[in-house]
């Protein structure tokens, strides 16, 4: 069995299910028409059509808690990635509101024995797995928070874009936790292990134009152009020769 996927949860929604493949409504951006596969609370499913055909986009929905990851949320997730559609080339994924994500939703900490906190991050393993490891490629839209969680979910994407508003931070240490989804094996490689241990042992904060200095975002675009990017970028990906 591969190491990556061993400790993959049952998803939340059956990929059987009508939300997978009755459209409930459609939204257009410049250029391109969605068709939603799912509104599953916690987050919107939907792919493009038309000429446009071939992106698959993901986008967090709960902005009343700055995007935070519950359990729930992070089943979801995993759920939409292992069940793209075969027509998908690419994933959008992007925040809605004014946050990509602040991390764990710590409304939902709890007292756990050691085995249930590493099921816990064994869960959120498989999901940034899921992203990081499927079949597509993933460009991750930044804006606002990018903490905690947050930043794990970012670094399993292939391609990120940042807007102005966008922080990064690592407050797990302030907090008694730990980088618990993958993200002590992911962000180092890409901002390198002495500047991750400044961020996590000094709560140190980088703005976008320092997170796109030491690599954590690819592009950075004005506030409010990110997903415009974001799907500029995919259209791009979408039409690569396969196994590119």
């Amino acid at each position: 069995m591969d190491s990556r996927t061993r400790y993959s949860l049952p998803p939340v929604v059956s990929p059987d299910s009508p939300a997978f493949t009755d459209p409930s409504y459609s939204s257009i951006e410049p250029g391109t028409v969605w068709e939603s596969r799912g509104d599953y609370g916690d987050i919107r499913y939907e792919v493009s059509t038309g000429d446009d055909a071939g992106i698959a986009k993901i986008t967090i929905n709960r902005p009343q808690k700055r995007n935070a990851i519950s359990d729930t949320l992070i089943r979801q997730i995993h759920t939409a990635a292992v069940n793209l559609p075969e027509e998908a080339r690419v994933l959008v994924l992007s925040g809605e509101g004014d946050h990509f994500c602040a991390g764990l939703d710590l409304s939902e900490m709890d007292e756990r024995s050691t085995f249930e906190g590493v099921f816990h991050s064994r869960m959120w393993h498989a999901a940034m797995d899921a992203l990081q490891f499927g079949r597509v490629p993933i460009v991750a839209v930044l804006h606002g928070a990018v903490v905690g969680g947050g930043l794990e979910l970012a670094s399993s994407a292939h391609i990120r874009v940042a807007e102005d508003s966008t922080f990064y931070g690592l407050p797990e240490g302030q907090r008694g936790l730990f980088v618990g989804g993958g993200g002590s094996a992911r962000v180092p490689r890409l901002v390198g292990f002495s500047r991750m241990t400044d961020m996590m042992l000094t709560g140190r904060v980088l703005d976008a134009d320092e997170g796109q200095a030491v690599g954590l975002s690819h592009y950075r675009v004005k506030d409010g152009a990110g997903l415009a990017k974001g799907v500029e970028l995919a259209k791009k990906i979408a039409a690569n020769a396969p196994l590119s």
